[in-house]
């Protein structure tokens, strides 16, 4: 009898030790791994980072009336990105805020040149741009890099100095996309004046007169143009042709060069 009691009493404490740590666990909360909260900060403060991006861009094209004065939000903001990652590769001054906007998709007829003060939010030019001889007659539909091709090249240029040419004061240009528009010191593509470039000649003519592959404006605002865009400043040319890529197109490099450039951390996701 006494065996039969003693087990009894044995079966019992183990079945009350045994329970102990079921309920401790119970009691103990949830902590997520390291890894997994800075994983989810991470990912907070990237969205947040576009966010404060994509908002600049949006209120950058309204304050600008940039849809009224025929710029595209596309267009737009493709400049903005390259301009952007122009600076995070130290490529143009922090402080620079020019931006020079091409867009070759319209016809030659429109007014397709676009420079822009994006500091103080201001459109200081809005004109007529010659494209080359032969990417098309009123529309550009063709482009090259090559030598003697007399067509005009698209992508991202960094303006050089000014000089005094046979057209008289122009602008040259350095090509910053490899196999797109990198032969441009070679082939002398620069920004000048030319009487070809006004509203007389596509009255008389029903459209501009072409370049040899450069980005001529009209003679009456060639000299301020340069003055305004000289030395080191982003000149966009965008255009139809679905091959083109760019370094500088690279959307989560240019949203961290804006968030570092504002100041935009974790905290404002935290």
């Amino acid at each position: 009898m006494l065996k039969i009691i003693l087990s009894s009493i044995t079966l019992g404490l183990m079945s009350f030790v045994s329970s102990i740590p079921e309920q401790a666990a119970a009691a103990v909360p949830h902590v997520a791994p390291v890894e997994a909260v800075s994983a989810t900060k991470s990912g907070a403060s990237a969205v947040a980072k576009k966010e404060a991006f994509e908002k600049h861009v949006d209120d950058l094209y309204d304050r600008l009336d940039l849809r009224r004065k025929g710029l595209s939000y596309d267009v737009f903001r493709k400049a903005v990105v390259g301009m952007e990652n122009f600076k995070r590769m130290q490529l143009v001054a922090p402080s620079k805020s020019v931006l020079s906007v091409v867009d070759f998709t319209k016809p030659s007829t429109e007014k397709r040149l676009w420079i822009i003060d994006l500091k103080s939010k201001k459109v200081l030019f809005n004109t007529l741009v010659a494209h080359g001889r032969n990417t098309g007659q009123n529309e550009a539909n063709q482009f090259s890099n090559t030598p003697n091709s007399y067509m005009s090249s698209l992508g991202f240029y960094l303006t050089d100095a000014p000089y005094y040419g046979k057209h008289g004061l122009s602008l040259r240009m350095k090509g910053m996309d490899e196999g797109f528009n990198t032969n441009a010191m070679e082939r002398a593509i620069v920004v000048h004046g030319a009487d070809y470039v006004s509203e007389a000649f596509v009255k008389q003519n029903g459209r501009l007169g072409r370049s040899l592959g450069c980005p001529s404006v009209p003679k009456e605002v060639s000299d301020e143009v340069i003055a305004t865009i000289k030395n080191n400043s982003v000149f966009y040319i965008h255009g139809n042709d679905s091959k083109y890529t760019s370094r500088f197109l690279n959307d989560n490099t240019a949203v961290e060069s804006f968030a570092l450039e504002n100041n935009i951390t974790a905290d404002i996701a935290s």
